[in-house]
């Protein structure tokens, strides 16, 4: 009956630990550089996901030359909890970004901070919240 015990809490410990492994290691951010990038551009598209959100900024350039960029950010909650106080992002927003692009070079980038039409700095790694950053 003991034994039967231990494998079960065995087999449980093993369980949890299989489901709790991809879960950690699906925070690393080893796909994106160290370095930042300071981009602006027209907010294109905004979803408000989970685990994590993303928007998408048009960013020009060079004269008549513009792209796409996908932003990575925070969960969704404090995402729809700004929209619905009216202090959220928008498409057609024109807005400031700095961000950790990725490593392959393509037109993604984790987010750090965006500076919102009204002036307001939001930290978008950490739930959105209102920040303070030197030289942004």
């Amino acid at each position: 009956m003991r034994s039967k015990l231990t494998l079960a809490i065995g087999m449980a410990v093993l369980g949890v630990g299989a489901l709790a492994l991809p879960a950690w290691s699906h925070h690393a951010h080893g796909n994106y550089v160290n370095a930042t990038k300071d981009m602006e551009g027209v907010v294109t598209e905004f979803h408000a996901l989970n685990p994590h959100s993303w928007i998408y900024l048009e960013v020009t350039e060079a004269p008549g030359k513009s792209q796409v960029w996908a932003m990575e950010g925070s969960v969704a909650a404090p995402l729809l909890q700004l929209a619905k106080e009216g202090k959220g992002l928008k498409v057609g927003d024109k807005v400031k970004v700095r961000c950790h692009p990725l490593t392959d070079g393509s037109s993604g980038c984790l987010l750090g901070y965006i500076r919102h039409p009204d002036g307001t700095v939001r930290d978008y790694d950490e739930g959105a919240k209102e920040t303070r950053v030197e030289g942004f």
